[in-house]
């Protein structure tokens, strides 16, 4: 409930930064012009009471290193602060996130202490004390959040998720701060009270700040930047999550919620208003103070101590001096050669940079990024092991030591080198596929195994080194996409299009090595361009097939009428749904062999492709079941009757996932014009290729010259389980004259079993999330639950035709050969390859064709 309120807030806050921005320094201006009363004489302390027990504590030594110390732990947690945001990767997300806090944590408060009538210079200590408050962390979630966002709608979306997520936690944390702060208010030692009324109110504006005016600002911001061509900056939109989980501990939230009651009962009983003699106690020097008439001196005397330098000032003024310098004109330079990506760490040499076009802001900016390290490091610097800083191998303690260590709760792995990890794997001290868990650095983690793997298995380590794995966020493989990980594959990605699909120009991305693939394709679409595609879903539901037992087969008929009675269906109906917030069980199929029942799943997963959702509310199910039949028994969730990753005809026939049935009607010019061939020839060669021959393979599902190649590129751009190409490849290519007198085309495709879901699975991983991203379907659709999935199912049938179109075009007019010649050999043989002029291939490559 509240994650939804600070979600509804933030949309407000976004889609309205204008009126938020101006209604806040509308107030701001309103605070800092007020007319200023000169104050009563107090009967009772205020804040402003206790500034003269500060301007005469300033003498007093103690107090004198106490608040040095106190100024210098403030400016080392500041650049503390700085240094984990400056690992971000991200000048934006910094420059965002630190201009915010010292904005609102400088200006905003000092506009509240305008309206208390304390004066500014009277902070001169306090401000010392906001640098303990800066948290840039929240700050820089947030405009991640935002920055993360493809386009000006997504980014509002993003920064009101951010919002939702942060907010109870942000609550929470700023209402336990206030009471801790609190808390120094009743200390009894003046400045210390002082510097604690000042921080409450800077938590407190910070925080009101926070949720109206940055996500207001955040919006305006990128709004703006993205009319500008902000995008033509290096990094910008490069931005690098923080290593520690966003998600707030569930116990450590009950924690503060407990220390916030507690702290709140402390306080109350501290500041009960009847404890007059108790509260009201007032220092004859706090009285003395306001029996000043000469209120011109008092401020003058303010003012000059404001300005005049002590001796734990100048020791402040050198520590931040030297921490700038050592930030500013050390540490970037190093980065530039360490940590930047495209240079090799030994010989910095840049690498290529290569264009990028952003398709998903429908613009032709070109950002130009470096390109990240596609290769690894030679592998023969291997053994120099990465956890030594001067680049010298480290002695490797024994085994003895080294368990120690491991099983020190403070030490652990992460104090151990590579080659002591190394020795404790072999000893079975450390599972081999738990590396990266223990380490806790997933990269270093897949480091060691490649080590493990090159020196003992494969006995040469060379082998490894054209296998990249480094700058790859392995956090989100580990337990979701991949175990024991020695790197990753880089595939080339090509696009084509734009294919109107329903009215609506898209940009496929296809993820292939094979060559002339995307061009066949891209051509297709651009035959298709004139008249569109148009698509439509007949059918919807995944399938989990399991396989039971009984005795006897008169026990098999019973159970198999007992499911089929709609009553009993609608029992289990509800024991499947109440597995999921998606699955939504539709209905069922059940087929006898002699003992056996196979009972065949068939359920709506939302978004999702689903398989997992089908397993759970399986298993739910069939618990019903047994509750009847007690002699029943469960052999396995999955008896192929689903049937999943091999061919079946029960899926050509029912379907499976997405039923899927695309059409277009191609006209005469453009297939002669751009396809090279005419409409009767395609019709004839579609019917004697894609249909009779099929018949004759004895084909299920294969009539179609290659839907399997689209299905597979699209497959493994958008993160699809590659193996599901199976089912998700059965097609039915049709064609037939159209028009009056028959010289256009009607072609058809049509798809029963496209197994596919934006949501789970490889989905997840950047790469594959951006393809899902420049197609508009990625993660799950929250007002129409399943529509994006879908919406993908027709893309993938839509240029399935568009490829079909190509290839069956390229067969009638004889291309085929010509084009893999042009595109997959080698430029410098086509001359004595094929001969132009006479448009034919010579005798000595027609046996290598």
């Amino acid at each position: 409930m509240a994650s939804r309120l600070f979600r509804v807030h933030g949309e407000f806050c976004t889609n309205h930064p204008w009126e938020v921005i101006v209604a806040t320094l509308t107030l701001t201006a309103c605070m800092l012009t007020v007319e200023q009363q000169p104050p009563l004489r107090p009967t009772k302390p205020t804040i402003k009471s206790c500034l003269g027990c500060i301007q005469e504590a300033e003498y007093n030594a103690a107090d004198l290193i106490s608040m040095t110390i106190l100024r210098s732990l403030a400016v080392l947690y500041c650049y503390y602060q700085f240094r984990k945001m400056h690992k971000l990767g991200s000048k934006y997300v910094l420059g965002i996130a630190g201009l915010f806090t010292v904005f609102s944590s400088l200006v905003f408060t000092t506009t509240v202490l305008n309206i208390l009538r304390i004066k500014v210079s009277d902070l001169k200590d306090a401000l010392f004390f906001f640098l303990l408050l800066i948290d840039l962390s929240k700050a820089a979630i947030l405009a991640q959040f935002a920055l993360n966002g493809a386009n000006q709608a997504e980014r509002k979306t993003n920064i009101a998720k951010g919002l939702a997520e942060l907010g109870p936690t942000i609550t929470l944390d700023t209402l336990v701060e206030t009471l801790v702060i609190g808390v120094g208010t009743m200390s009894g030692v003046a400045r210390l009270e002082m510097l604690s009324w000042f921080a409450c109110l800077s938590v407190l504006v910070n925080y009101i700040v926070f949720m109206t005016f940055y996500p207001a600002c955040l919006s305006l911001i990128l709004e703006l930047s993205q009319s500008s061509n902000f995008c033509k900056t290096k990094d910008s939109w490069k931005i690098f999550a923080f290593k520690e989980d966003r998600k707030s501990n569930p116990v450590l939230q009950r924690v503060k919620l407990i220390m916030s009651v507690g702290l709140m009962v402390v306080h109350v009983q501290s500041r009960w208003p009847f404890r007059d003699s108790e509260v009201y106690t007032i220092e004859p020097l706090v009285q003395q103070s306001f029996n000043k008439t000469d209120d011109s001196i008092a401020t003058h005397v303010s003012f000059i101590r404001w300005l005049v330098l002590g001796a734990d000032h100048i020791v402040i003024i050198i520590l931040v001096s030297a921490l700038l310098i050592k930030l500013i004109f050390f540490e970037i330079k190093d980065n530039l050669v360490e940590i930047k990506p495209g240079f090799d760490k030994e010989t910095p040499k840049p690498t290529k940079q290569m264009p990028m076009i952003n398709f998903t802001l429908g613009e032709s900016c070109e950002s130009t990024y470096e390109d990240k390290e596609v290769q690894t490091l030679a592998t023969s610097n291997s053994d120099v092991d990465s956890s030594s800083d001067d680049g010298v191998p480290k002695q490797c303690r024994s085994l003895e030591d080294c368990v120690k260590i491991f099983k020190n709760i403070d030490l652990g792995a992460t104090a151990l080198t590579d080659d002591e990890i190394i020795l404790l794997i072999k000893n079975k001290n450390i599972a081999a596929y738990q590396i990266e868990k223990e380490v806790d650095d997933p990269e270093r983690g897949v480091g060691i195994r490649r080590k493990i793997l090159g020196r003992d298995l494969l006995e040469s380590p060379k082998l490894l080194e054209n296998l990249p794995f480094r700058n790859y966020d392995y956090s989100l493989v580990m337990g979701a996409c991949c175990e024991n990980v020695i790197g990753y594959m880089p595939i080339p990605v090509g696009y084509a299009g734009p294919l109107l699909l329903d009215g609506r120009e898209l940009y496929i991305p296809m993820a292939t090595t094979e060559g002339c693939l995307v061009a066949s394709t891209n051509r297709g679409c651009r035959a298709l361009k004139v008249s569109g595609v148009t698509s439509s879903v007949v059918a919807d539901g995944m399938t989990r097939g399991p396989v039971v037992r009984f005795p006897s087969i008169v026990r098999t008929s019973q159970a198999m009428q007992w499911i089929q009675d709609p009553d009993n269906f609608k029992k289990i109906k509800e024991q499947f749904d109440s597995s999921s917030r998606f699955a939504r069980l539709q209905r069922l199929t059940l087929k006898i062999a002699g003992r056996f029942l196979f009972i065949r799943f068939i359920a709506t997963t939302g978004d999702a492709m689903g398989m997992n959702m089908l397993s759970k509310g399986t298993e739910y199910s069939l618990k019903l079941v047994q509750q009847v039949f007690y002699d029943m028994e469960i052999l396995s969730l999955s008896g192929n009757f689903c049937t999943d990753k091999k061919p079946a005809a029960i899926n050509w026939i029912e379907g499976r996932g997405k039923s899927v049935v695309c059409e277009a009607i191609v006209p005469a010019k453009i297939i002669s014009s751009i396809l090279k061939t005419n409409v009767h020839a395609l019709v004839d060669v579609n019917n004697s290729k894609n249909m009779v021959g099929s018949a004759v393979a004895g084909s299920i599902g294969g009539f179609n010259a290659h839907a399997a190649n689209i299905v597979t590129a699209i497959f493994l751009a958008t993160g699809q389980d590659p193996a599901q190409n199976v089912s998700s490849s059965n097609c039915m290519t049709l064609m037939e004259p159209w028009g009056p007198d028959g010289e256009d085309l009607y072609i058809s495709c049509t798809m029963p079993s496209i197994e596919i879901g934006t949501i789970g699975g490889g989905t997840i991983l950047p790469a594959q999330s951006a393809c899902l991203d420049i197609l508009g379907v990625k993660g799950s659709n929250r007002e129409n639950p399943g529509a994006n999935a879908c919406q993908l199912a027709k893309i993938v049938c839509g240029t399935v035709l568009a490829g079909e179109l190509s290839l069956m075009s390229a067969l009638t007019a004889g291309h085929l050969v010509k084009s893999h010649l042009r595109h997959n050999r080698s430029t410098t043989l086509l001359p004595d390859a094929f001969d132009r002029k006479k448009n034919i291939l010579l005798p000595s490559c027609k046996d290598n064709a």
